[in-house]
């Protein structure tokens, strides 16, 4: 028995000549509108992409059950991928690169959105310039629930950066939200499916990817819409050190980043750990100016990385 079930739209099954695969995972949240708004671009310019979706273990049936109508429905080609248990973030997006047809494959989160010309965009960088893989960045999407604006302020102090920024930085600057590369590399260098749970493979998988190819940053990004409460981020945080310490472990050279610096800091400090409770209260509080409560979330994840180094 396959480990996955495949569930192709008739654009799909008549399909031929697809330069780009868009690959996106997804675990309850719902990719339908991504799908969606994607598939109106192909099908409007007639686009030689495939879009192709993997539910992780099927946690919401009933989800599974719409998105396949969804994409019988879809202007362009279209399948569903149906994990028949749960692999993790790193083997779902190895299964999803070893499903893509195109010479290119495309990395978006199912919460993500989009703009009537961010394909294009990326088909335009191909054409223009010679690379391997390529980070497009992403900016943060309004926040509708008030209990979301933490996670909006660290990305935005954090992670929206420009394209000049972000090639400065280097290789760790890539996250698989909005990330472009060829098939090749991709079956070059696959995730490491040895960081389970949330955080760091895509860190890995860039620096590794690195070594063999030609890694640059543009300017094409996607909306970050996938907010989450404090209580949600301090959870993940807190999960994420195991994959931290393997990071480093795997990349002494990376002890040079800022967060493994702080790490180190904090590790010599006795009894740092105690001082856990009043940094999840700090980044929790919603009458705490928003400055102090993203850095006690920054030193929150900057301690459980201690322990993990």
């Amino acid at each position: 028995m396959s480990e996955y079930a495949d569930y192709s739209n008739r654009a799909a099954t008549m399909a031929s000549g697809i330069q780009l695969s868009v690959l996106i995972p997804f675990y309850k949240d719902d990719p339908a509108p991504l799908a969606s708004a994607l598939a109106e671009e192909i099908g409007a310019y007639e686009l030689p992409i495939e879009i192709v979706l993997f539910d992780d273990g099927e946690p919401d049936p009933n989800l599974n059950t719409r998105i396949a109508k969804v994409i019988d429905l879809l202007p362009a080609p279209a399948r569903l991928l149906t994990a028949r248990q749960n692999v993790g973030r790193a083997a779902g997006r190895n299964r999803l690169a070893s499903a893509g047809i195109g010479e290119w494959q495309l990395f978006l989160d199912a919460d993500m959105t989009v703009t009537d010309n961010f394909l294009r965009t990326w088909l335009e960088q191909i054409e223009a310039y010679e690379f391997d893989a390529a980070f497009g960045g992403y900016t943060a999407d309004p926040v509708q629930q008030k209990s979301h604006h933490l996670h909006a302020a660290l990305a935005k102090g954090s992670d929206e950066n420009s394209a000049q920024c972000r090639n400065e930085i280097g290789a760790t600057a890539f996250c698989t939200s909005n990330l472009l590369a060829k098939a090749e590399l991709m079956r070059k260098i696959g995730f490491d499916e040895h960081f389970t749970g949330w955080g760091w493979e895509d860190v890995d998988w860039a620096v590794r990817a690195d070594q063999v190819g030609e890694l640059v940053h543009f300017d094409n990004p996607a909306g970050h819409a996938g907010w989450q409460s404090p209580d949600v981020l301090l959870s993940k945080f807190r999960d994420a050190a195991r994959n931290y310490g393997r990071l480093l472990e795997k990349h002494p050279e990376l002890s040079a980043l800022p967060s493994a610096k702080a790490a180190r800091i904090l590790k010599s400090i006795p009894g740092q750990a105690l001082l856990r409770g009043v940094w999840a209260l700090m980044a929790q509080s919603t009458l705490a100016p928003m400055k102090a409560r993203t850095t006690a979330l920054k030193l929150w994840r900057a301690s459980w990385a201690a322990d993990a180094i």
